[in-house]
Order: structure tokens, then sequence, then C-alpha cells
């Protein structure tokens, strides 16, 4: 994204921060915008509801990754479902 402007993100420089941990487009923006929204300790408290990803079975993963929208999750192992909802 250097270079470019996106109106979509609402705080670009926290936006760069997690593209350069390896966070992916999309949750890059999502954090971004909610940090944007109601502030960076806000978002930070928000999180720790949904479990442990581990505790769940293939079909519960499966159905969380169709619910936001991945693609190609069907043919996944568990541990490759785990690592692609924790990094979307």
């Amino acid at each position: 994204m250097p270079g470019r402007k996106n109106p979509s993100v609402k705080d670009p420089k926290l936006y760069e921060e997690l593209r350069d941990e390896g966070a992916s487009k999309q949750k890059a923006a999502r954090v971004s915008n909610a940090a944007a929204n109601k502030g960076r300790s806000g978002v930070g408290r928000k999180g720790g509801k949904s479990g442990n990803y581990e505790d769940w079975t293939v079909d519960q993963l499966k159905a969380k990754a169709k619910e936001i929208g991945l693609k190609g999750y069907s043919g996944k192992k568990k541990s490759e479902l785990v690592s692609a909802l924790r990094n979307s």
C-alpha cells in the first residue's frame, strides 16, 4: 500500500505496521479501522470470547471459515483451518 491511498483504511500507520508484522490486508484494515473508531485500548479489550480453535471440531472450523468468507477451506486439515482462521 505504500504510495497508494486507500480511503477505506482509517488508520494507515497502524495498517502498515500490521502488514509489516504479516497480517493479511483484510485483517490489517479491519483492526486499523476498529482502532480508529473505538480507540486502540478499546479494541485490545474486545477479543478473547471465542474460545480456543484447537477445542473446536473440524465441522465447526469449516462453518466459521464459511461464515467469514475464507476460500479453499474444504480440503484443509484441522491445523491448516486453525491457522487460516487465525490469520484471516
